[in-house]
């Protein structure tokens, strides 16, 4: 089953990162780096990226007048999406606890969300 592990950033958590000296933050770099290495040797990687500042983001809206894509940001909240990793393990308690291995989940900043299986054909 698939699973998508959203890591999230708040006020906190960019304090505690941007004081780190270059050397403890190519650490936290590594430690991702690492943890996609053992995901793929496993073979429950699927995917994993980091997003952008929220402030390069665009709402977009559609209608009879075409698309319109507005700048960002549009989050009324301190917590953002900083990136993810989509995984596909044996089952949610497996999700948990690779998500549990992220420095962010120390700030209550990680969530685990199964991903539907939508379903295919003329039946859908």
């Amino acid at each position: 089953m698939k699973y998508l592990i959203q890591i999230y950033s708040n006020p906190e958590s960019r304090a505690v990162w941007n004081g780190f000296t270059p050397e403890q933050q190519a650490e936290g770099y590594g430690f991702y780096q690492r943890i996609s290495e053992e995901l793929e040797a496993s073979g429950e990687f699927v995917a994993s990226e980091a997003l952008a500042d929220i402030s390069l983001a665009k709402r977009v809206t559609s209608g009879d007048d075409g698309t319109v894509a507005s700048d960002g940001p549009f989050a009324e909240t301190k917590e953002l999406l900083a990136g993810f990793y989509l995984v596909d393990c044996e089952n949610e308690s497996r999700a948990v606890a690779i998500a549990g291995r992220f420095p962010e989940a120390q700030f209550g900043l990680v969530e685990v969300r199964p991903v539907l299986e939508m379903a295919s054909g003329p039946d859908v």
